[in-house]
């Protein structure tokens, strides 16, 4: 099939998930919120067993935080302080259990809203999750991000992982600045994550928001894809979470995954695709046809 894609394993190591959706050739998994060691431990014994790299989308543990993802650029000292010690601590355990790939954090976090769009159809758990445009500056932008990738620097080069930026809703600091192109030079070590998903839904939602140029400008820095699609009909989210399929036509307010793809692949040739779906709204043969599709797409090398 493909040695560069991953299924995605949340909550716990779900073995029917693991017996229907892995493939023997397939690069890894990449956890999230495990509620117990045992799923923890089923995770390494099968990575020993069979060979495939493991993938951590921060945290691997669940309940270790209020909240999933660490508000790294939050604008209150305690909030961001809390963010960083947490993140150092699990960072130290997963060391102690395993040695990851890479570890995936969302950014920027608390995100940053364009104040002239309508987010109701982004979803967040919290409040604390973002922030408007208007009472957040640049300036902070800049200076809290500055000490991201210092911070995930250090911790690279004491725990031994690639640190992954997924990239969540997007403002003018991120797609019309070249602020973030700039820090991904300077750090080398650090990549991205495209999530279609996310750039379909801001494309749609955000008239100031184009997916296609966001895509040309990072799909360079990206060590990973999350992959599905969503349907949008009327300015509704219809279906989400949806393994792609090359029947899933634009016109019918789908995704252009095949788009996407193609122009990510101009720009890089090394990137993972991480199924970011639910498998079980797919047959067996649609989910054969899903990988099949996606493998052909990215080895086409380009638009």
């Amino acid at each position: 099939m493909n040695p560069r894609f991953l299924i995605g394993q949340y909550g716990q190591f779900d073995y029917n998930k693991y017996n229907r959706d892995f493939r023997d050739d397939f690069y890894g998994i990449e956890a999230c919120l495990f509620r117990s060691e045992q799923d923890i431990e089923n995770l390494i014994r099968e990575s020993h067993a069979t060979g495939f790299r493991i993938g951590i989308h921060f945290p691997l543990r669940a309940g270790i935080s209020p909240l999933r993802d660490a508000l790294f650029i939050a604008k209150e000292n305690n909030a961001r302080s809390d963010a960083y010690s947490i993140a150092e601590q699990e960072l130290a355990y997963i060391h102690s259990r395993m040695q990851p790939d890479y570890v995936l954090f969302h950014y920027p976090k608390p995100v940053i809203l364009d104040d002239r769009t309508d987010w109701t159809s982004w979803r967040f758990d919290n409040r604390t999750e973002y922030e408007f445009e208007s009472a957040y500056a640049f300036d902070e932008f800049r200076t809290y991000s500055d000490a991201l990738f210092e911070w995930l620097s250090l911790m690279r080069a004491k725990y031994g992982f690639t640190p992954v930026l997924e990239l969540d809703a997007l403002n003018r600091y991120v797609y019309e600045d070249d602020y973030l192109q700039r820090k991904l030079e300077e750090y080398r070590g650090i990549k991205l994550c495209l999530d279609t998903a996310r750039l379909y839904i801001q494309d749609r939602v955000d008239p100031r928001f184009n997916s296609e140029t966001v895509l040309r400008r990072y799909a360079g820095y990206a060590a990973t894809v999350h992959l599905s699609n969503v349907q949008i009909v009327g300015g509704r989210i219809i279906q989400s979470r949806i393994p792609v399929h090359p029947s899933q036509r634009p016109s019918e307010g789908w995704a252009p995954i095949e788009r996407y793809l193609r122009i990510i692949s101009g720009k890089n040739p090394d990137f993972k695709i991480m199924f970011e779906h639910r498998s079980e709204h797919a047959s067996d043969e649609q989910l054969k046809e899903c990988y099949r599709w996606v493998s052909q797409l990215i080895q086409k090398r380009g638009e």
